[in-house]
């Protein structure tokens, strides 16, 4: 990987991995380099739960994963659309109460449950219709749900919105009050990605060298009205490239972080649950700037296949990730299946430990093949 490349992948936040020196063998003993959390699994994987299965088929397929050393499931149970738990938020459609049921039987196969939730996108049509003033608007003045970025489901809504806060944070809550769950799991928060990752362009036949106001966001009467309150400038009208402004930039990062630090943590910590996310390498494109989160550890996904890299590159971005978190809370590697064959598990898994990794998520089950499966409990194991 040539200079020019390194740099577009990390952004400035991680240069200073580039001074660190090349990885060590695999035979190398294991560095650790970060605080040891009490209670925190070492490698998990994220599920989409199947609907329909007996008691006795989830025991089944809980103690295959947890036969390979997994010691964490993060199931899905809110997809933006529904929830698979009990939640009396209004708005919110309950699909069946799945995950108070997986609870239990997770346990007596001796895995930790954390609750994986969709954030900031909603496509509930009850909220889009009430609430058309709570989604996220990009600097065309076009609104998500409206024109949403990339796919139909990017409706996200919009971090400075105090109802929006109040929803995401109230979904928090109703996890927090289940009885028996480790953990509560944020996915997507953040706005929409103001640049995608380079593998992932050409899906859209898009060439984005640059940040193009159709996918910068947001613009919303809130956000550029707290802006103003604090700056004196509105950005959609005084500034003649708005994306170029440092102070409008930091405002947004500012908008995520105070959301997630003022509101999801606090609520989290008071019922007891662990809070971790799944985050972004590329973390300026979608205005997430993890590293001053107050989660309890981080699983970014490190996807390298939609960045066109190679394996390395997962344990240069676990020291990057570690690095801007100055080595005090754990990362454990998000790895994409689909981009990772058998045979290249067991270096994907040494790499991150290698970097400094506190253990590894997998993406995801469904994406498991049997060979997968053989390779993953050895190299886990080891």
């Amino acid at each position: 990987m040539n200079k020019r490349q390194f740099l577009r992948t990390l952004g400035k936040g991680a240069l200073a991995c580039m001074a660190l020196p090349a990885l060590p063998s695999c035979a190398a003993r294991r560095p650790t380099v970060y605080p040891l959390v009490k209670g925190l699994p070492e490698n998990w994987i994220w599920m989409r739960p199947e609907l329909g299965l007996s008691d006795d088929d989830w025991k089944g397929i809980f103690g295959k994963i947890r036969a390979a050393g997994i010691e964490a499931v993060l199931p899905q149970i809110f997809n933006s659309h529904e929830a698979l738990f009990e939640i009396d938020v209004p708005g919110v459609p309950v699909r069946e109460p799945l995950l108070e049921r997986l609870i239990p039987l997770a346990h007596e196969a001796g895995l930790q449950v954390h609750a994986w939730m969709w954030s900031m996108p909603c496509n509930i049509p009850e909220i889009i219709e009430k609430h058309p003033d709570w989604y996220a608007v990009n600097a065309k003045g076009e609104p998500a749900h409206e024109k949403p970025a990339y796919v139909d489901y990017y409706k996200f809504l919009c971090p400075c919105h105090p109802e929006v806060q109040d929803f995401v944070a109230a979904r928090v809550e109703a996890l927090g009050k289940i009885e028996g769950l480790d953990g509560i799991h944020l996915d997507y928060i953040r706005v929409p990605d103001v640049i995608l990752a380079e593998g992932l362009q050409p899906k859209y036949g898009i060439v984005q060298d640059r940040e193009y106001p159709e996918y910068d966001y947001s613009y919303s009467t809130y956000c550029r009205e707290q802006f103003k309150a604090q700056s004196g400038i509105d950005p959609l009208t005084d500034l003649e490239d708005p994306s170029q402004n440092e102070a409008w930039r930091q405002f947004r990062y500012d908008a995520v972080t105070n959301l997630v630090n003022g509101r999801l943590v606090p609520v989290a910590h008071q019922y007891g649950k662990t809070i971790t996310a799944a985050v972004f390498p590329n973390w300026e494109s979608v205005r997430q700037q993890w590293h001053k989160w107050d989660l309890d550890a981080f699983l970014p996904m490190l996807y390298q296949g939609f960045y066109n890299e190679d394996i390395d590159w997962i344990g240069e971005q676990v020291r990057a990730g570690l690095e801007r978190l100055n080595n005090d809370k754990p990362i454990y590697s998000g790895l994409f299946i689909p981009h990772l064959p058998p045979e290249d598990m067991p270096r994907a898994i040494e790499v991150s430990r290698q970097a400094g990794a506190g253990g590894a998520c997998l993406f995801s089950y469904n994406s498991m093949t049997e060979e997968h499966w053989a390779v993953v409990e050895k190299a886990l194991k080891s």
